[in-house]
């Protein structure tokens, strides 16, 4: 495997500490509703990480919550609730968002306010070791103190100086960065040997991956636009505190959605919800989008190539569905697209190769079953390869389902409902019942027996499978 090192500025061969990978991604600041440039980052990742798992590496994965900062405080003061209560309920939020686009949850998600003691314990440790030093309540990282700042973003600190900084009263370099906040009236703080204040953005994600990863991890990621200054000061901090290189063996940074010409942010005001997309698009619409282009490249949002995502997805769904041809086998080389399948992703994690590899599997797919072979090989190797880069449509292969509560209720609605003209499911396997119960469904709707309809859904997530429906029809998948 090779992966694209922002800190070499190349490719390098992926040789971690061991077999287990550490992984910390950068997390949300729960403020606002998520919007597709953090479905962006976060699917990315999370195909990231499923391949290493494939791969046979185990994988332990930290994603930090920002769950106090400027725009928190400022939004909760402006709604009038605590900044504790916003936060949680957006971090709530962002976990539903999650979930519905298909990421697992990764080992950890710290939130800053839950790791102030390991904070100020790095703190302590950097002023013990002349790295940086407290002024007014506050405390700030010497930049100059660190002889290689700037290796990350491959910029002097002259260079970053010629675009500006704040010039502040306390600080004895404009680009020192504060690592502990003196209070203000009316923001949360807590007790420090400084005084009463709160930790500065870039110090938690180095507290919190010594503390749970160790000194040195293998990859770190997050969106290009963490670079500088973010990424930079975690680098400073966290070698300087604990005197070892490297920090991060991997800097795997994705890059930015557009919309238009601008970057897709909440301060622009041209976001469009993760909540949104997905009712627009479906899970697996969107995640195509986002893979659909390397990792490292921008991606350009608009409604043509979501629709472009969605057609593709829905003839990934179509060649892994129920129709199987005859009894003979179809002559379709299975060997040949899972060695390019693995040659694209171990390229730096080239999905978009890797896609191109699943549409020319679905389309041979399509051809044997057409001509009348047996295609259920094929189409189980691609329900691996989806499931491997998060798509639904492979979630059935997943799915280790007893098949005779299914089976029980498809009888019970064939019962209730003789007119829907389904003949029953003759696999052992609950996933043909509840493909079955699926478009029975669908019927019942197209039919107006609205009741019906819902009570297949309700008993079906009773069962343990959650039903999701998207412009290209329903998928289901495992709870």
């Amino acid at each position: 495997m090779k992966v694209f090192n922002t800190l070499s500025g190349r490719k390098e061969d992926f040789q971690p500490q061991g077999d287990e990978v550490k992984m910390y991604v950068c997390g949300v600041t729960p403020y606002d509703e998520c919007h597709i440039g953090h479905a962006m980052s976060y699917i990315i990742f999370d195909v990231i990480r499923r391949y290493l798992k494939y791969r046979g590496y185990r994988v332990r994965h930290i994603q930090n919550v920002t769950d106090i900062d400027d725009k928190i405080i400022d939004r909760a003061s402006a709604r009038g609730i605590s900044a504790k209560d916003l936060a949680d309920g957006f971090t709530e939020r962002f976990f539903e968002d999650m979930d519905a686009l298909n990421i697992e949850r990764v080992e950890e998600y710290p939130r800053a306010t839950g790791e102030i003691d390991k904070i100020i314990e790095v703190i302590g440790g950097l002023i013990d070791k002349g790295y940086a030093y407290p002024a007014g309540g506050s405390v700030y990282f010497r930049v100059k103190s660190c002889s290689d700042y700037g290796k990350l973003s491959h910029r002097s600190l002259e260079t970053m100086m010629s675009g500006g900084c704040a010039i502040e009263r306390d600080k004895e370099h404009p680009m020192d960065f504060a690592l502990w906040k003196a209070v203000k009236p009316g923001e949360p703080s807590w007790p420090s040997p400084w005084g009463e204040g709160r930790p500065g953005w870039h110090i938690e994600c180095s507290a919190m991956s010594l503390k749970y990863l160790g000194e040195t991890i293998d990859i770190h990621g997050g969106g290009q636009d963490l670079i500088f200054p973010h990424h930079e000061n975690e680098i400073a901090q966290s070698e300087c505190f604990t005197g070892r290189k490297p920090f991060v063996k991997y800097w795997l940074h994705n890059g930015m959605l557009v919309f238009g010409d601008e970057k897709m942010s909440k301060s622009l005001g041209n976001l469009v919800t993760i909540r949104q997309a997905l009712a627009d698009y479906g899970v697996d619409g969107l995640r195509i989008f986002v893979l659909s282009s390397h990792y490292r490249s921008p991606l350009t949002y608009s409604v043509e190539t979501i629709a472009a995502a969605v057609r593709g997805a829905e003839r990934l769904r179509e060649a892994v569905a129920s129709r199987h041809g005859g009894d003979a086998a179809a002559e379709i080389d299975l060997e040949a697209p899972h060695e390019q399948f693995v040659a694209a992703m171990d390229d730096d994690f080239n999905t978009a190769r890797a896609l191109a590899v699943m549409f020319d599997l679905a389309r041979d797919i399509n051809r044997a079953a057409d001509s009348g072979a047996d295609v259920t090989a094929a189409q189980s190797l691609l329900r691996e390869l989806g499931g491997i880069i998060g798509l639904t449509f492979a979630a059935r292969e997943q799915a280790a389902l007893d098949a005779a509560p299914f089976r029980d209720l498809q009888a019970e609605i064939s019962a209730a409902a003789p007119g829907l003209g389904l003949a029953a499911p003759e696999s052992d396997e609950a996933a043909a019942y509840i493909d079955w119960l699926v478009t029975a469904r669908a019927t019942l709707r197209k039919q107006k027996q609205f009741a019906t309809a819902d009570e297949i859904r309700n008993r079906l997530d009773g069962l343990g499978v959650v039903l999701e429906d998207g412009p290209s029809g329903t998928v289901w998948k495992r709870k």
